[in-house]
């Protein structure tokens, strides 16, 4: 995989690459910022300028003062003391992603720390040494605390790191790894280190990248549902969408009729004027979550390149500040999960409407090739019914669940990690119930005798090959309708790339 040069300017894309495995370099020019940086800083420390978290103790802890010849001691200090983390582990992915973007925040250059921490924090990335950070203590203020220092800890030769063989080892086993000692941070590395919004940004950033990805499948997904219950085309016509004017909306719209374009049936002569919402507005639905999801990731976008620590270092002065806080990233996903919810929630509806018997018009009931001594599909959609009311639960807002902590202190926190983690177990279950949507719509597809478009076509075909049609519920162990939905929305992703449905479809 190709190494990706940091230097203060990042992209979602690119921190999904580092979380999937690249490797990372240091911009020559960004390193001399952060040295440059680090003298300022250095020399308003000699003048004895008062500096929070430097010559302060933390928190609500500021008005104590900490002696010059106890500010090394008290950095070690602050990551052990704030490695109070609980819970699973985090994915190796999340904890990659959140030390790019760390990494990136830090090479600005107004954190005042040295060129040399960040060069060992890139070697542990690149040589495969994942910290383990469990997944639950951060407030999403004052940054990603307590993740961050579980993190950062095998720098100086502590916590746990996981190998790229699966061993659990120390830190200090870690740096021995590669032949390196532990660092004795200077002052006011370690708040450098764990003050910011890392961990919550690099989530974000995964999150970009896959629902991106998601809502193109889902726009193709029910493109095949339309064609497969002879939905109308009209209604995906460019003009009617021109009239709305809403961006996402015309772009689900312009892939769907992509999607279906030269499809074998014709709906001339039907008796039904109006189709369902879920098939007529598929294109309004999707497109709200395609804005919904534009919110997101320009926030992600301003946040991956941000200066998140505090206090701040400038040429002659140190500002104590707030970038710290996560309300814009807390907000955002609260949006995200929001969008998601409906997304999910009207897959699942037009999975109802390819199973029903009362309304699937000359399908088999429940796509079944024996309806009554098998029941097909049926209870595919019990378990999207399930996935929907947990999604609905994940959509809770929680940046308005402020819990003041340190003595008042830090009297409004943003939740924003809370929101990440439920974000990445929503989409989860999006992608379940698009999977259900799909693998009903290409037993449907097969139940027809009119060729659907090429598009869908092809999207079947690419189901199929790993897929084989629900001929018996209990045909092949294997192959039953968990093993279905699991496989399906794999293929789906692949359909999606291959065809390439993103517009501009050429349509």
């Amino acid at each position: 995989m190709s190494t990706i040069v940091l230097s203060g300017r990042l992209s979602a894309d690119e921190v999904a690459a580092i979380a999937g495995g690249s490797e990372v370099a240091l911009a020559a020019d960004a390193l001399e910022r952060v040295d440059r940086n680090r003298r300022a800083f250095a020399r308003l420390v000699e003048r004895g300028t008062p500096i929070y978290g430097v010559t302060t103790g933390h928190g609500a802890l500021v008005l104590s003062e900490i002696p010059r010849e106890l500010q090394r001691e008290s950095q070690a200090n602050l990551l052990r003391s704030h490695a109070a983390g609980t819970g699973d582990e985090l994915p190796d992915a999340v904890v990659r992603a959140a030390l790019c973007v760390r990494l990136n925040g830090l090479l600005r250059g107004h954190s005042g720390i040295r060129p040399l921490v960040l060069r060992l924090l890139a070697e542990l990335l690149n040589a495969g040494l994942i910290p383990c950070v469990p997944r639950t203590g951060s407030l999403g203020a004052s940054g990603d605390l307590a993740p961050s220092a579980h993190a950062f800890l095998p720098l100086i030769g502590e916590g746990a790191v996981r190998a790229p063989d699966g061993r659990r080892l120390t830190g200090a086993e870690a740096l021995r790894e590669l032949d390196t000692e532990p660092l004795e941070l200077e002052a006011k590395e370690a708040l450098a280190l764990i003050n910011g919004t890392h961990f919550m940004a690099g989530i974000g950033a995964l999150l970009v990248v896959r629902v991106r990805r998601l809502v193109d499948v889902a726009d193709l997904v029910a493109a095949t549902t339309i064609d497969a219950l002879h939905g109308a085309l009209a209604p995906f016509e460019p003009r009617v969408h021109r009239l709305r004017g809403i961006a996402g909306q015309e772009e689900s719209a312009g892939n769907i009729a992509a999607a279906l374009r030269d499809s074998g049936y014709d709906r001339d002569g039907s008796e039904i004027l109006q189709d369902a919402y879920s098939l007529r507005c598929a294109a309004q639905i999707h497109g709200a979550a395609r804005e919904g999801l534009g919110f997101f990731a320009r926030l992600v976008a301003a946040e991956l390149n941000a200066v998140t620590d505090n206090p701040l270092v400038f040429k002659d002065e140190v500002i104590s500040a707030g970038n710290f806080h996560g309300q814009a990233l807390a907000l955002a996903f609260d949006t995200l999960r929001l969008a998601l919810a409906d997304l999910g929630s009207v897959a699942e509806r037009r999975t109802f409407r390819l199973l029903s018997p009362s309304l699937n018009g000359t399908l088999p009931a429940f796509l079944s090739t024996s309806p009554g001594p098998a029941n097909g599909y049926m209870i595919v959609q019990y378990v999207s019914a399930a996935l929907l009311s947990e999604l609905r639960a994940l959509a809770h807002p929680v940046s308005i669940d402020n819990v003041p902590t340190s003595d008042n202190q830090e009297d409004h926190v943003s939740m924003g990690m809370t929101g990440a983690l439920l974000a990445l177990e929503a989409v989860d279950r999006v992608e379940r119930i698009v999977a259900a949507e799909l693998l009903c719509a290409c037993q449907a597809i097969d139940c027809r005798r009119d060729p659907p478009a090429p598009a869908v076509a092809a999207v079947h075909a690419l189901v199929r090959e790993r897929v084989p049609p629900l001929e018996e519920d209990l045909a092949d162990p294997g192959l039953g309708v968990a093993r279905h939905v699991d496989a399906g929305y794999e293929e789906a992703i692949g359909a999606a790339e291959r065809l390439g449905v993103r517009i501009p479809m050429r349509g």
